[in-house]
């Protein structure tokens, strides 16, 4: 049987790159984005770089429900899930928080919801995070977490607003601690999906050299200090994380599970290293 990947966001930058890695690992990849002309551009690529995996597109907005129980219905027509890289999300400037909320961390819930039944031994997964809950040094109170445990509870915005208070609506305070739920339902995730061999993890970008980061960097000026601080000097490529992302899901990494990785060019040490 055929083994099947899912790279989300694969329309562009790291979300793309990563799905450029997954065409080693599998045999036939979906290349997830809500914009289907990226997407689409994308997949034909791939199939005239004769690269090994058949590519084929699928555009989802990762919130949509209806969308998602169709793209598990494809792995399943497909073959056996393999290897999922969930890239898609949303920043800061591109949102309010509220759709932060919603993409960032409700979306990556859905979708590991909707492709649970799919798992198997052998399946992997990787959701996107950041590093910016770690700089924020993020630690709620139990009650509060409590709450971002439970992203597809249908109250879920309204709860984690009221126990946040109006501050959330704050995007560069929504968006860490948006990923800071996504870093906690990775680890919820790996114990739900060890029982069939599975693995998931977390993977947590510094500052990236993408269309989407050079937006962030436009706005806020702190982004350019943290770059300034990063000890490699320098700022991340897509295939910087990608290669890591190849890694985590490989048969290589089969006993990691269950934990963040950072990849940020040394600027949490730098910064915050006490």
């Amino acid at each position: 049987m055929s083994t099947v990947g899912i790279a989300t966001g694969a329309g562009r930058g790291m979300g793309e790159a990563c799905a450029r890695r997954l065409a080693d690992l599998v045999d036939v990849l979906l290349l997830v984005d809500r914009d289907e002309a990226a997407v689409t551009a994308v997949a034909k690529d791939f199939s005239d770089s004769g690269l090994r995996a058949v590519a084929e597109p699928f555009a989802l907005d990762v919130t949509d429900r209806e969308g998602m129980a169709r793209l598990a219905e494809r792995v399943a027509e497909l073959g056996t899930l393999r290897a999922v890289a969930h890239a898609a999300g949303i920043s800061p400037t591109m949102a309010d928080w509220r759709r932060i909320f919603e993409v960032d961390l409700v979306g990556t819930a859905l979708l590991a919801e909707t492709l649970r039944p799919l798992a198997t031994a052998g399946t992997a997964m990787v959701y996107f995070a950041s590093m910016s809950p770690l700089l924020a040094r993020i630690d709620p109170d139990p009650a509060v977490a409590a709450i971002l445990d439970d992203p597809l509870d249908p109250d879920f915005l309204d709860k984690i607003h009221d126990a946040l208070g109006p501050a959330i609506e704050n995007t560069a305070m929504a968006y860490p601690w948006a990923k800071h739920g996504v870093h906690r339902f990775a680890r919820k995730e790996a114990v739900r999906l060890g029982a069939v061999g599975a693995r998931a993890c977390s993977l947590s970008p510094g500052i990236i050299d993408t269309p989407q980061g050079r937006q962030e960097a436009a706005t806020h000026a702190s982004m350019q200090r943290l770059i300034d601080a990063t000890p490699l000097g320098r700022t991340g490529s897509s295939e910087d994380v990608a290669s890591v992302v190849a890694f985590m899901l490989s048969d290589e990494a089969g006993f990691l599970n269950g934990i963040d990785i950072l990849v940020d060019g040394g600027v949490f040490a730098a910064v915050r290293g006490d």
